[in-house]
């Protein structure tokens, strides 16, 4: 008697994580970043968190239902995209900045790209992109106002990579241990090295993510700060790569926007290219720059160089004596 066999495409193993639960994850590991952002700098921070949010799944929703589409709100990605955006953001911008920024982050990049799976950059680090570009002054602006400020001094707008840029580690500008603490001037979510990197724990425990991108990024980048410092006659200061490691968007990036899944080659060998990619051009930015700052511009640069990535480092298929098809 023959035997019907049913043959299906690939993938034949699947992963029982649904994208639910990973984005549900994500957003948990922000949280510490999250709930710092608003002790921080008081509750104007939650308040530009909840429009980023609100907006983003309330585009997300408008996209899908008049495109005739099913709805994918239910995901959480358009949450993470808004938290991730407004986590990006300054304290001190006007509240429609966030809601034009969601929109082109799940609008644009998102949903006329194909939605989730399909994107070619970052959608938060896009939106963010998009509004520094049009506008830099507001989104430079870290200056907050007394009437809501919370722990961080407001006596000047200036962040600590703008500091040590302008003045250097040797003149006392910067404070390596309230960089970490997240004491200092910066968007939201990025002032707290010690709660992203409590985030990044959770994400590691979970295995929501693995560690060759991040080490690798942050690896590359301090080899190249440190040559930096021996070849520019600076000599090695340990206080100087931790204040550009701790400074900024690095730590932020590093564990949830380069990590990302739909903007991250898949070979093994592409994301130790990817992750080298990062740190050098963050370094470049930084350093040579007009910018202290560098992450979100080498993140974007860097997601649209991965088809490149995953062609050259594509492994051989099985059976080809080692050579590529």
């Amino acid at each position: 008697m023959e035997q019907m066999l049913h043959v299906s495409s690939n993938p034949h193993v699947r992963s029982k994580v649904s994208t639910n639960r990973i984005m549900q994850m994500v957003v948990a590991a922000l949280l510490p970043a999250t709930v710092f952002g608003i002790w921080n700098f008081g509750l104007r921070a939650l308040l530009v968190i909840l429009v980023s949010v609100i907006s983003s799944v309330a585009f997300e929703w408008l996209y899908d239902h008049f495109m005739h589409k099913e709805n994918t709100i239910g995901d959480f990605s358009a949450v993470v995209t808004g938290l991730l955006l407004a986590l990006n953001m300054p304290v001190s911008i006007p509240l429609w900045m966030p809601v034009l920024g969601s929109a082109f982050a799940i609008i644009v990049v998102k949903q006329l790209f194909g939605g989730l799976g399909q994107n070619i950059m970052n959608p938060a680090l896009a939106g963010r992109c998009f509004l520094m570009i049009s506008f830099a002054g507001r989104m430079t602006d870290f200056a907050v106002s007394d009437s809501f400020r919370g722990v961080v001094d407001s006596v000047t707008g200036a962040t600590p990579l703008a500091a040590l840029k302008d003045h250097g580690f040797t003149q006392g500008s910067v404070s390596v241990w309230d960089m970490f603490l997240g004491n200092t001037q910066g968007t939201i979510g990025e002032t707290s090295a010690l709660a992203i990197l409590i985030g990044a724990a959770i994400l590691l425990i979970f295995k929501v993510i693995d560690l060759k991108v991040p080490l690798t990024y942050i690896g590359s980048f301090s080899v190249f700060v440190i040559l930096y410092m021996l070849f520019s006659g600076m000599g090695f200061d340990g206080n100087y790569l931790l204040s550009h490691l701790f400074g900024g968007g690095l730590m932020l990036g590093a564990w949830f926007m380069a990590t990302d899944y739909v903007t991250t080659p898949i070979t093994p060998l592409g994301q130790i290219v990817y992750g080298c990619c990062l740190g050098v051009l963050t370094a470049v930015f930084r350093l040579f720059g007009g910018s202290a700052e560098g992450v979100s511009y080498a993140i974007i640069f860097c997601n649209l160089l991965v088809p490149l990535i995953e062609r050259v480092t594509r492994p051989a298929a099985f059976g080809k004596g080692g050579k590529k098809a």
